[in-house]
């Protein structure tokens, strides 16, 4: 049966302002790090990118290196976009990154040129795609002049293969000098993506400052620590969850479920309830209480963890005693 969205789509989801730019972002984007390598089921896969599209998330954020193996992502959501999706191309964001590893040789990783350039045009083509909406460096490479490095997203600008370009991962410091170096170029850096959530806050020190002093948006990814800031773990580590499955990739490994985050997760999970929310749902909302925080990145291995989620929208504001209650749980005063 042909794929038809829901007519309602853009009713029922919140548009941010990315930065300074025209472009606006949905509360919640779908991110393909996880769940849609060719290891995972294709079916399960397509179901909740059809969600996703259905409740109003517009933006899908894929890298060269999602898997795995590494590039399966991108070919998997390439066969979404082209069976289901194809003429809804322009009501869709698509984004993928290059920083980390793709293949071997001295072209195949960090920042160059050459990789950035040879990377993208192997993406583009593992999703069928003339173009990606934003193209992100994934992680700052010491090794390389950040001019190059800029340089590079500037030249695929200009060579229609990307709408708009980001970093990832980059330190308040490293952000500030790419931020700048691209204004001049012509090609403004339009969103940063870094790690966020209530166990990972570095981007308070001084990050989020300069993306709101330079109109930069951001994107967060990992606001429930894969699966960790949930109710999932709570009694041991389930045989189907992402822990247990030792698929690599970043992904979370059981040896970082530790005592003493079980005890701050059952404590997080008792205000979550007193909020009238999941644990999930409210780790969400805490993360998009920023107003520099443009969008959060979902990333989910079942579609009814998309619905659970997105109830987030319903209850995003926190009060004073609340968010004290947080802060000395997770400075362990509580």
């Amino acid at each position: 049966m042909e794929y038809q969205p829901n007519k309602n789509r853009y009713k029922e989801m919140t548009y941010n302002r990315c930065g300074d730019s025209g472009l606006l972002l949905p509360a919640f984007s779908l991110g393909l790090w996880h769940n849609f390598g060719e290891m995972d089921n294709f079916d399960n896969a397509r179901t909740i990118v059809h969600k996703a599209f259905d409740a109003g998330i517009t933006h899908f954020d894929l890298a060269n290196n999602y898997g795995p193996p590494p590039g399966s992502a991108e070919t998997t959501f390439g066969k979404i976009l082209k069976e289901d999706l194809v003429q809804y191309r322009d009501e869709i964001i698509v984004s993928t990154k290059a920083g980390w590893k793709m293949w071997e040789g001295p072209y195949g990783d960090f920042g160059s040129k050459k990789y950035l350039v040879s990377s993208l045009d192997q993406s583009l083509k593992r999703m069928g795609l003339d173009y990606v909406d934003i193209y992100y460096h994934h992680r700052s490479d010491p090794s390389t002049p950040l001019e190059e490095t800029m340089g590079a997203l500037d030249l695929i600008v200009r060579q229609g293969k990307a709408l708009y370009v980001g970093i990832s991962s980059y330190d308040a410091k490293e952000t500030k000098a790419a931020i700048t170096m691209l204004k001049e170029m012509g090609t403004p850096c339009l969103i940063h993506q870094p790690r966020y959530s209530m166990f990972d806050r570095w981007i308070e020190d001084g990050l989020l400052d300069v993306l709101g002093e330079e109109g930069v948006g951001s994107i967060v990814f990992s606001p429930l620590e894969q699966g960790l800031l949930t109710n999932k773990y709570l009694h041991g580590i389930p045989e189907s969850s992402r822990a247990a499955s030792g698929r690599g990739n970043g992904a979370l490994e059981a040896d970082q479920i530790t005592s003493e985050k079980l005890e701050m997760v059952a404590k997080l999970n008792k205000v979550a309830k007193e909020r009238g929310q999941s644990l999930a749902q409210m780790a969400l909302s805490w993360v998009k209480r920023d107003p520099r925080v443009t969008s959060v990145l979902l990333g989910v291995s079942r579609p009814e963890q998309l619905e659970d989620s997105l109830k987030a929208l319903q209850n995003p504001e926190f009060n004073k005693e609340e968010l004290s209650t947080i802060e000395n749980i997770l400075a362990g005063k509580a």
